[in-house]
């Protein structure tokens, strides 16, 4: 989990422009990804300003500040910058910088950025980027493929044959977005994002041959840089003893962190083409999620012909 993101870093991912404090951006951190929109604070009501946050103002506040005294204004503007705890901040739609701000801003050595576009559209580009940033992490042993546009990440044992599977699947078209470890962190109440390490982007390990860019052999059409996950496969190797779902009836979940994904084990055994399987195994979970399932039909033709039976 990083616990804090740079200025700089926000300006990059979204594009905002730089007006004054350039030189700060690199050491300049955000801890939080609230945003906060000092409409009280320009009144003079200070009790429980939160000078940790991004400050931004729309045209609400830029409007406001105008019909302030001067001097009012250049004391709010003081107070709004608290050195060494706010990051930034940020002026929507073009509109003009307060001179008082951007003096008092200076000052405390308070970047002062701005954005074309529109406040709210702006709060949320800013608010999903920090979320993503700031978000906890851990990392899960697995290979994560896009499968039809589906997030499914394939666990099970060391040397069961997950990146070999991985292979095969894209070959046949699907793409690689993990290979043996996977980063992941909560985006939302449902959904869990995946991604490669960087130093393992693009890359897949296959025993015998060592290590090979995915990219580089099947094009940039083979990889993704994430992907939510949507389904989690696990094979194991397969024994007489070891008892599988059959008609998939058996409702497995794991959970990360607060959200359960769906799983299933798959037996591995020699002759089998796993890369087909969990295939169709991604496609029927698709076709469950649209109110589709072949368990469900099976099981009313059964109960059909059960009660044909004793009619007779």
């Amino acid at each position: 989990m990083s616990d804090m993101v740079s200025v700089e870093s926000l300006v990059r991912a979204t594009g905002m422009k730089v007006f004054s404090g350039g030189k700060y951006l690199s050491t300049k951190m955000v801890t939080t990804s609230d945003i906060s929109r000092p409409g009280l604070e320009l009144t003079g009501y200070f009790d429980y300003y939160p000078a940790e946050r991004i400050q931004l103002f729309g045209m609400t506040e830029v409007s406001f500040a105008r019909k302030m005294d001067k001097q009012k204004r250049r004391d709010i503007m003081e107070q709004l910058c608290v050195e060494d705890v706010t990051p930034c901040f940020i002026i929507s739609r073009y509109l003009p910088v307060p001179e008082e701000l951007d003096e008092a801003a200076k000052a405390h050595n308070i970047p002062v950025l701005r954005s074309k576009l529109p406040t709210t559209r702006l709060s949320s580009k800013v608010t999903d980027f920090l979320e993503t940033q700031l978000a906890e992490r851990k990392s899960l042993h697995g290979v994560l493929v896009d499968i039809y546009g589906l997030g499914v990440l394939i666990t099970g044992d060391s040397g069961v044959g997950k990146s070999e599977t991985a292979l095969d699947l894209i070959k046949r078209g699907h793409r690689l977005i993990a290979d043996d470890r996977v980063d992941v962190y909560q985006k939302d109440e449902q959904t869990i994002i995946g991604e490669a390490p960087k130093i393992l982007r693009h890359l897949l390990e296959i025993r015998g041959i060592g290590i090979i860019d995915v990219m580089n052999l099947f094009g940039a059409g083979a990889v993704r840089s994430e992907t939510d996950i949507s389904l989690i496969v696990h094979l194991e190797n397969w024994g007489p003893n070891k008892q599988f779902d059959r008609l998939g009836t058996g409702e497995q979940k794991l959970k990360v962190f607060d959200v359960d994904i769906p799983q299933i084990s798959i037996p591995v055994k020699i002759g089998r083409n796993l890369a087909i399987i969990i295939e169709a195994a991604a496609m029927n979970y698709r076709a469950k999620t649209m109110g589709y399932d072949a368990t469900k039909l099976f099981e009313k033709n059964l109960n059909s012909l059960i009660q044909e039976n004793s009619d007779k």
